[in-house]
């Protein structure tokens, strides 16, 4: 048996070990019926070679959909085959998904073969001094062996390397691509030299050498004496041509182009991702699997051991519709000092969605369900909804009992429609693993359920059914909604454990926590709740100019291309600029074709016109979609207001999202953006008032890296792009021209979101030289930055993770990789997190103070009724507009305590667009 060396490059034919695993037992399917058994065989092979070989750098490597260069050769090459089983195929994406998540490098490359990939690969492991180790079942990859490359088959548990290649074939590794096409390929249809057979090709090849000598030789075969022989030397005459193809097919191809991210040595396996990986089992229902993913890895994103419990105990839940099984358990809430709650109701949106029932749980594997509203033909009789919420109020209120629930805004936008207020401690499992590990893990219950407490949640699909058919939950039966419901108080219970004592040792955490994300809950339930007033008829004009305007772009467009073709289509797009027009192609897809990125398009809209019709085109669509025609149908019928949803788990450094509508995604800076911007309108007496932050990650970043020039340009008041203009031109302050003040604005936000002088150059459309020098000079005037970015980058490396001023983390798992690109992006993740995260806590802790202000029996009249960016929208009457701009512009400057000032600007009007 062939040595091979301590972690070897290895690399594994996904393709022959999925088509392998999916005819071999056990052939299994989950409780859906979906067959799983593919991605188990895989993946069992797959994890007992790691843990045999523990690599450090690995591929698995798959067949592209779609025909490859040798279709091109000869038409019936594979053509035999069937289409992939349909059970086969639906497991596909499902094994794609598992690979990612074990941390394993995945290779599709289009237009060649799984074994192409594979033999260019060895070929640059070679050459970069690695041994390869390839993992497969096909024979083919024989021709591949030499004493760098080594065969192994998990399935039957043989090693070959090249006396084992002689072993077995009865010729040297040499000689299998003559063999192959000698006596040709049943399984990929490779014609072969008809009346040539296995033993037949070891008699000449053995006899005479390769494929070339035979032929050169031809008058020799006859010698040979095997069956058949004496006419032998004329078939190969005849068939010459057809031998030279099938040497053709049969030869792996060795100069694949591969991307630098592709090379051998940077194909590093990384940690697990074990939320997905968890996700993924559970959907799969490979349990044991699923088991050993919470007890015995490490987290990837933040180093903890996953919590040890081996799933729930759902067995002790009871449903609640007599009086007295309530009022004993309402007595058991009073005596506790914790509780979860959740609501049921009839949708997601919270300013409809009407209240079914309440679930409840005290000790982790005990939860209620109390059906309110349940209605379907024979529903049994329930309790009183407005009674069973006169029970909960006061404990709601208590100052004395801890309510904990999973996005417990939810819970309180729909109660506060039955004017059932919360107060009082309370826990949201959702914030707490987000504050956790923002990057860690979805922060959803199901998700969250697997990871940290190993146990698979019942699913709304499985009690209500899916798609037009799905029920709303008051339709659902008793026996199906209850243990459901239950359900979730107790997870939610059981995280709230688990979670509590995580961010307990995390004091800086904890504080994040409880300072902002807690906090701030009631609060943007108040703010979407009150909601904001839009002009539907000025939205309708738009609406109406935005489409006029679209077609004649579209109208240019055809002119332009010379045809008519639909302008969102990206392969219609593809054949039109590339294909027809022959422009350059900047960047390609993952699956090699060109792509028509926006990025791409901006690039070629600089030299010509039909991509620059595109990008305005693709705008303007979008407005078109998103907000003018949209909003008015948002528009809520009771209270005339648009209500958005604001997410505090959503992006990674503890920005606030909003959705239905996406107030963060109105363009700023184009006109028909600021025009949407003016259908946000105050109601009759009141203004609309909007307190912006001015340069704020500008301001922490001279806090953050201490800089003397950047400190005393803020401290003094200075505009400080023109002040950087002054330092990197080296001209007089009242002497920057409005193109030096706009590169070095250019400069100061590309620094903070680590752009190159490559990027610098392509926005000032300057040399890639120049650009260089104007960030070498930079950095000379403000030498405080440039040790800031790379004490940042150590500390990063160090710890893996960044922090904000506030002590908010953001994990960076990438920060070690041996891959360039994907170490470079968390470099510059490193760099900007703890800016943004820091703007974003500032925000924060500015509409605390502010809500906190509007308490105030005076303040009622005032409302907050958008936070977008770093900046804060209020209702305002307009007898009171001088006087509440002064005190919020007060407020969000004392928010935070920076080395330099923190600014705001505060305007006001009739609409969002003029209060700027």
């Amino acid at each position: 048996m062939p040595q091979i060396p301590e972690q070897p490059f290895v690399l594994v034919d996904g393709s022959s070990y999925l088509y392998r695993a999916y005819h071999s037992p056990p052939h299994l399917t989950n409780s859906k019926g979906e067959a799983t058994g593919a991605v188990y065989g895989v993946v069992n092979m797959l994890r007992s070679l790691i843990r045999q070989y523990n690599p450090k750098l690995m591929a698995v490597v798959f067949d592209a959909k779609g025909p490859t260069f040798r279709d091109d050769m000869y038409q019936e090459y594979k053509a035999q085959r069937p289409p992939m089983p349909d059970d086969l195929r639906t497991q596909v994406e499902p094994l794609y998904e598992v690979i990612k998540a074990m941390g394993l490098p995945m290779i599709v490359t289009p237009g060649v073969e799984a074994d192409d990939v594979i033999g260019t690969l060895a070929v640059h492991a070679k050459a970069q001094g690695l041994h390869t180790l390839i993992s497969t079942g096909d024979k083919d990859l024989a021709q591949l062996v030499n004493p760098d490359v080594t065969l192994i088959n998990t399935m039957t548990d043989t090693i070959m390397g090249p006396d084992e290649v002689i072993e077995k074939f009865g010729i040297g590794a040499d000689l299998i691509i003559d063999y192959l096409a000698l006596m040709g390929d049943k399984v990929d249809n490779i014609p072969g030299v008809p009346g040539v057979g296995q033993k037949t090709a070891l008699a000449m090849l053995q006899g005479l050498g390769s494929i070339d000598d035979i032929y050169a030789n031809l008058d020799k075969i006859a010698a040979l004496g095997f069956r058949g022989s004496k006419t032998m030397a004329a078939k190969l005459a005849d068939n010459k041509e057809m031998a030279k193809l099938s040497y053709e097919l049969a030869t792996i191809k060795l100069d694949v182009d591969v991307t630098p991210e592709q090379m051998p040595n940077v194909l590093e396996v990384r940690e697990p991702d074990l939320s997905t990986l968890a996700t993924l089992y559970g959907e799969l229902e490979f349990r044991r699997w699923l088991s050993e993913v919470r007890d015995h890895q490490t987290a990837k994103d933040d180093g903890e051991q996953v919590a040890p419990e081996s799933g729930i105990d759902t067995s002790n839940y009871q449903c609640i519709t007599e009086l007295s099984d309530w009022n004993a358990y309402l007595a058991k809430l009073q005596a506790c000092d914790l509780f979860a709650i959740d609501t049921e109701t009839t949708a997601l949106d919270y300013m409809v969605a009407e209240l079914v029932g309440i679930s409840l749980a005290i000790n982790p594997g005990e939860a209620v369900y109390v059906p309110l509203a349940h209605d379907y033909p024979g529903a049994p009789e329930q309790l009183s909804r407005e009674q069973v919420l006169q029970d909960l109020q006061p404990l709601l209120l208590s100052e004395s009992h801890t309510k904990v629930g999973q996005n417990l805004k939810y819970d309180m936008s729909v109660l506060a429609r039955y004017d059932i207020e919360f107060a009082g401690p309370l826990c949201d499992t959702m914030l707490e693993s987000y504050v956790f590990s923002s990057v860690g893990s979805r922060h959803d219950m199901d998700s969250l359920s697997l990871k940290y407490l190993g146990h698979k949640t019942i699913s709304f699909e499985d009690v209500a059914g899916k798609g037009a058919k799905q029920l709303t939950f008051n339709q659902v039966a008793l026996e199906q909604a209850a243990p459901y419901a239950a359900e979730d108080a107790d997870v939610t219970l059981q995280l709230h454990h688990v979670l509590k004592e995580k961010l307990a040792k995390e004091p800086s955490l904890q504080g994040v926590y409880d300072n902002i994300e807690m906090p701030l809950v009631p609060i943007l339930s108040a703010v979407e709740r009150h909601g904001v007033l839009v002009d539907s008829f000025m939205l309708g004009q738009q609406s109406v100019e935005l489409g006029a305007r679209l077609e004649t772009l579209e109208q240019e467009a055809y002119e332009q291309a010379g045809k008519q073709f639909n302008l969102g289509s990206p392969k219609q797009l593809q054949e039109i600029l590339f294909d027809q027009m022959g422009l350059p192609i900047i960047k390609k897809t993952p699956k090699g074709a060109p792509s028509t990125a926006e990025d791409v398009l901006q690039e070629l809209a600089l030299d010509y016109p039909l991509p620059k019709l595109i990008i305005e085109h693709r705008g303007l669509s979008k407005l078109k979609s998103t907000y003018t025609d949209k909003l008015p149908n948002m528009i809520n019928a009771q209270t005339g207001r648009i209500h958005t949803s604001y997410h505090q788990a959503v992006t990674a450094t503890g920005r606030l999202s909003s959705s239905d509508p996406n107030l963060q995604n109105i363009p700023i800076r184009t006109e028909e953006g600021q025009r949407v911007r003016q259908a946000f309108v105050a109601q009759e007496g009141y203004a609309l008032v909007a307190a912006d932050y001015s340069q704020i990650e500008l301001r922490i970043m001279a806090h953050l890296s201490g800089d003397k020039g950047l400190l005393d340009a803020f401290s003094n008041n200075l505009d400080v792009h023109k002040a950087t203009a002054a330092e990197v031109f080296g001209v007089n302050l009242d002497q920057v021209s409005a193109d030096q003040r706009r590169s070095a604005k250019a400069i100061n936000f590309g620094l903070i979101y680590g752009m190159s002088a490559f990027g610098l150059s392509k926005q000032l459309g300057i040399g890639r030289n120049q650009a260089q020098q104007y960030m070498d000079t930079y950095f000379e005037r403000y030498p405080g930055v440039l040790e800031y970015m790379e004490r940042t980058r150590e500390k990063a490396e160090e710890n893996a993770y960044v922090e904000t001023i506030f002590g908010r983390r953001l994990y960076l798992p990438d920060i070690r990789a041996r891959n360039v690109a994907r170490k470079k992006a968390a470099e510059r993740a490193a760099i900007n997190a703890p800016m943004q995260g820091t703007a974003a806590d500032i925000i924060k802790l500015a509409m605390l103070n502010v809500a906190n202000w509007l308490t105030e029996p005076e303040n009622q009249d005032v409302f907050m009724v958008m936070q977008v960016h770093d900046e804060l929208v209020l209702e305002v009457p307009l007898h009171k507009l001088d006087e509440v701009k002064s005190k919020v512009i007060d407020l969000m400057e004392k928010s935070a305590e920076l080395d330099v000032p923190l600014v705001v600007e505060a305007g006001h009007g009739e609409n969002w667009q003029q209060a700027h």
